[in-house]
């Protein structure tokens, strides 16, 4: 079986959020389960810099009027024979950044990522690999189900699969720019959506299957789908929510080259070491007794943002630290920013993405707080529990999924939820959590340890993946 995994960003090489980490590692699960996978992104601006790259093939891609070049570059996915194919074109993606710039989206984004799906399903011609199926990923590879119903489509035969990471980024574009996809008239219509091209909706009406990256957020996006609601409701038959995994090549605190000192199960010691190693390097009061609370996060509104910043005054009376690691609007940065000012040796801002840090953040916290208005998956909550940080998190999506409230007398669950979408909810949580690490040592050490024992493997999610590709060869 062949599969063409499809994703604008791929972790080590581009990464904006969880697209990334999932596009690294289901790939490199379904390779050991024997599925012949190879994955393509776009080649942005400094990806020659972190992998050597071999030219794989050249080829025109068709947008709008014209017909771009196409420079395929081939390579691995790292700890894996898998090939990762970056589709080069310097107009469209040597840019600054992966997106846009200013927190909004460049100008010709539809371009940019019609030129990707169209891109990939041509390098299969010009590298003679033709994959039983397709997966597409989020609403930057939503065109190839709809390429794909093509007549003229030269991979026709291939199935189709979407997977939706995040339905409130749906690639929402001016009418007037849906001639450069150069889909017919007839499909085109049904890409349109309260006036304007909606890339996700035309993916979600036209690939052979849907998932979402979570049980619950697939039950949930049919009664509250940021607009799209009909849609998917149309599709339900066809829509499954498959839980995202951790990779434990890559989170794993026994062998984590990011980390001051790794640590175990089978020995803790290594965690508080980290604790002190991040007070010191952050400016933070070597306190090993103070709760250190961690939130790696995009800052936007949909993170919970609009919970915390009302209640850190009162998060900063409950005798906490706070560290944060995370860009995104400007608001919110320039809040962090001042609160590092306004609590000296309380509170650390790190405004920057940084893999290492977040490696570390997740080995040093205490609690890792993500209070998030809607969360298809998550995966911070699950690497949290895998390194011995316990989880704060609202009920929504797949933090209800992974995160179940600890329970004092009958000593299970692994982590402390809220419901309600307020800061006192979010505040009572957190002192829930606080009380336990203050009062309780070893019932916090029981609970630590009960986390780090869950598997949140990909196996599991991979298998079920190839489920899936294998129901639909058989209907094909």
């Amino acid at each position: 079986m062949r599969v063409l995994f499809v994703s604008a960003e791929v972790s080590p090489f581009a990464k904006v959020g969880g697209l990334a980490d999932v596009a690294l590692a289901l790939p490199r699960a379904l390779a050991r389960l024997g599925v012949e996978v190879a994955v393509v992104m776009p080649k942005y601006r400094g990806i020659a810099e972190k992998v050597g790259l071999a030219e794989a093939a050249r080829f025109s891609v068709p947008v709008g009027k014209d017909n771009k070049e196409c420079v395929a570059y081939r390579a691995t996915l790292p700890a894996s024979d898998v090939p990762i194919y970056f589709l080069g074109n310097d107009p469209y993606f040597d840019r600054d950044q992966i997106y846009g710039e200013g927190g909004g989206d460049y100008p010709d984004s539809l371009e940019r990522f019609a030129f990707l799906s169209r891109g990939a399903l041509s390098l299969s011609d010009a590298i003679d690999w033709t994959p039983d199926i397709v997966h597409a990923n989020d609403w930057h590879a939503s065109l190839i189900p709809l390429y794909l119903c093509e007549e003229k489509a030269g991979l026709r035969a291939a199935k189709s699969i979407l997977t939706i990471h995040n339905l409130a980024y749906q690639g929402i574009f001016p009418r007037e720019q849906g001639s450069v996809t150069l889909l017919p008239k007839r499909i085109l219509q049904l890409v349109e959506f309260q006036g304007k091209v909606n890339l996700l909706r035309g993916g979600i009406l036209h690939a052979d299957f849907l998932t979402t990256v979570s049980p619950s957020y697939a039950l949930e996006i049919l009664e509250c789908g940021e607009g799209l609601e009909d849609a998917l409701r149309s599709r339900k038959d066809a829509l499954i929510g498959v839980l995202n995994g951790v990779d434990g090549t890559v989170w794993n605190p026994a062998r984590d080259p990011h980390l001051w000192a790794c640590y175990s199960l089978d020995d803790l010691a290594g965690k508080a070491e980290n604790k002190r190693h991040i007070q010191d390097e952050l400016g933070l009061e070597a306190d090993s007794r103070a709760p250190l609370v961690g939130v790696i996060s995009r800052l936007a509104e949909q993170k919970g943002f609009n919970l915390i910043i009302p209640a850190f005054e009162r998060m900063m009376d409950l005798g906490i630290q706070f560290v944060l690691l995370g860009t995104g609007a400007s608001r919110y940065e320039n809040f962090f920013r001042e609160a590092t000012h306004n609590y000296p040796g309380q509170v650390a801002a790190l405004i920057t993405f940084s893999e290492q840090w977040a490696h570390r953040i997740e080995a040093a916290a205490d609690i890792f707080l993500m209070p998030s208005r809607f969360e298809p998956c998550g995966l911070n909550q699950m690497y949290s529990l895998r390194y011995g940080t316990v989880p704060v998190v609202r009920t929504t999506g797949g933090l209800k999924d992974t995160v179940h409230e600890y329970d004092p007398q009958s000593d299970e669950g692994n982590g402390f939820l809220f419901t309600e979408y307020t800061s006192e909810a979010m505040l009572d949580a957190l002192r829930r959590a606080i009380e336990l690490y203050r009062n309780d040592p070893q019932g916090w050490h029981r609970l630590v340890v009960r986390g780090m024992r869950e598997d949140h493997s990909w196996e599991a999610s991979a298998k079920a993946y190839l489920a899936l590709y294998e129901r639909l060869l058989r209907a094909r």
